[in-house]
């Protein structure tokens, strides 16, 4: 075999750059996430801090639409706008700072409002990754929407109001495989072995070792000889607690013992007696993954369908023929004499090989009859999806024109959560009620000094009509619509910073397929972020 080529130096340079987000999602991930192309609406300081926390990572490219030309106010809030930029173009201003964070990002910008490239370019945001619009209208966001919507395009509408800070995601369908659970179990089929492996551990005699032997079993053969010893006794493998620790009292009387019959301190039995609780257990699908299974576009696969649902499809009929998903292949630390820590994790990697081969297979059937290219869904497509299929993911989000249009979406909901002292849902109506104010009157409530007090009468009507349309009768405090008048549609840097790298870091997720998204649906099934005086809450 030909010996790996060294990395040339600018690879090498650029995996030391950005060693530690490699580190997170992995060479893949970081392509996915320089192959990625984010539009970003406005220049708004929220847009900048938006793409500031995806330029330093790298992200591939960036446009910027904006037809405004920057404003004295827009230099306070904006920390990519200087005093010399004041009447220049705010989305070349923007792109020209925010391009120098990064020469390995590339960056356009377009000095149109986002009317005219609907207007006179419908398929414009066609090849777009992913869309961000800041500070939009109620008009605007509806169109937006019902454009984005049936592209699968994902769309986060945000905005950034004083020291509020809102976050909407809307996506068709967003799926992810390498998920990244905070808590993931090893995957040791202890008491359902495949044969490999317990023909292999069926090969160990406990009883028989010698103590310096005996302290370095790897702790999974230890579980193995008692759970079937506990099989054997009791027709059955321990499932309560009581069960449980009378199977740990069996696994220390399987200790050595001293000339005073005391057991030896060994830290391998100690690991088995830790590992009882998540290793002493069948391997039952996750409801997430029947669910995935079992969904239609998974049943039903047609010509259209992605390689997520193919491969889905593929690993449907590997479970219902093997009643088990593949081997995850991999195997946790653990005390053990090197030689048999080694064998026993070659034993689950030749099984997690075979059974991602046997997935491949079917899913290169799949292919065929589909009409698809071979080509689409790859041998390493497949091992990692094997890998991760217990912890695959699905996203799917309302559509938020439909919200807009439906008067009586949500309603009753939403009526309760007024009701309630605790709950942010004014905040959501208020700012709804804004955009409203916004498309009538062309201007922000309290945008100018002499207009608060006669803007506050305009919001109150704005928003008694949004509550009259949405059917619901709940009050916002009159202190709350105050508030938001005095803010005179302000952005804060700091609110926008905090926000912006917030949002940024879900667009990545969202790029990379990594990582479950922040909010994975609401109780308006969709993600709504707010925050408050640098705290964050969302509706779940």
């Amino acid at each position: 075999m030909d010996s790996m080529s060294p990395k040339s130096p600018e690879q090498s340079e650029k995996n030391k750059k950005y060693d530690r987000q490699l580190r997170l999602w992995g060479d893949h991930g970081q392509q996915a996430l320089e192959n990625a192309h984010i539009c970003v609406v406005n220049a708004t300081s929220l847009g900048t801090e938006i793409l500031k926390s995806l330029v330093l990572p790298g992200i591939g490219s960036f446009t910027i639409i904006d037809g405004s030309k920057v404003r004295e106010e827009d230099v306070g809030a904006n920390f990519f706008l200087d005093m010399e930029s004041i009447g220049k173009s705010r989305a070349e201003v923007a792109a020209q700072f925010l391009l120098e964070l990064n020469p390995d990002v590339h960056g356009d910008f377009i000095d149109e409002s986002l009317q005219q490239i609907l207007n006179n370019n419908p398929s414009f945001f066609n090849n777009f990754s992913l869309v961000v619009g800041t500070s939009l209208s109620e008009q605007e966001i509806g169109l937006l929407s019902a454009k984005l919507w049936d592209l699968n395009i994902p769309l986060i509408i945000c905005r950034s109001y004083g020291f509020i800070g809102a976050a909407r995601l809307q996506v068709n369908e967003h799926t992810v495989i390498e998920s990244h659970p905070d808590n993931q179990n090893p995957d040791l089929r202890i008491i359902q072995p495949f044969p490999a492996l317990k023909e292999h551990l069926d090969s160990y005699d406990l009883d028989s070792m010698e103590l310096k032997d005996h302290a370095h079993v790897p702790y999974v053969v230890i579980l193995y000889k008692c759970a079937q010893q506990y099989f054997q006794i009791n027709g059955k493998f321990p499932q309560t607690y009581k069960e449980k620790e009378s199977f740990k009292e069996m696994i220390r009387k399987k200790m050595k013992l001293d000339e005073n019959g005391i057991p030896h301190h060994e830290e391998n039995f100690e690991e088995a007696l830790h590992a009882v609780n998540f290793a002493i257990t069948s391997t039952p699908i996750p409801n997430e993954i029947k669910n995935i299974l079992n969904d239609d576009k998974c049943v039903n696969l047609t010509v259209k369908s992605k390689p997520f649902w193919i491969m889905a499809r593929a690993l449907k009929d590997f479970f219902e023929k093997e009643k088990c998903l593949p081997v995850r292949g991999t195997l946790p630390d653990m005390t053990a004499e090197t030689k048999s820590y080694v064998n026993l994790q070659q034993i689950y990697r030749d099984k997690a090989s075979k059974d991602a081969d046997s997935v491949y297979k079917r899913a290169q059937q799949l292919l065929r009859q589909l009409n698809q290219s071979p080509d689409s869904i790859s041998e390493p497509d497949v091992k990692l999806f094997c890998k991760h299929a217990s912890d695959l993911r699905i996203l799917r989000t309302t559509y938020i024109e439909s919200e807009y249009k439906d008067r009586v979406y949500n309603s009753s909901y939403i009526a309760s959560q007024l009701e309630d002292p605790d709950s942010m849902m004014d905040f959501y109506v208020i700012l709804r009620s804004i955009e409203r104010f916004y498309t009538e009157f062309k201007e922000y409530p309290g945008d100018l000094d002499d207009h608060v007090e006669p803007d506050i009468v305009k919001l109150k009507t704005c928003l008694s009509k949004l509550l009259a349309e949405i059917g619901c009768g709940g009050l916002i405090k009159d202190d709350v619509i105050h508030e938001f008048c005095r803010y005179g549609g302000a952005e804060l840097h700091s609110v926008s910073a905090f926000l912006g790298g917030c949002i940024a870091h879900e667009i990545i997720k969202l790029v990379t397929s990594q990582i479950s998204i922040l909010a994975n649906g609401s109780s308006l099934q969709n993600p709504l972020l707010v925050s408050l005086s640098g705290t964050m809450r969302m509706y779940l």
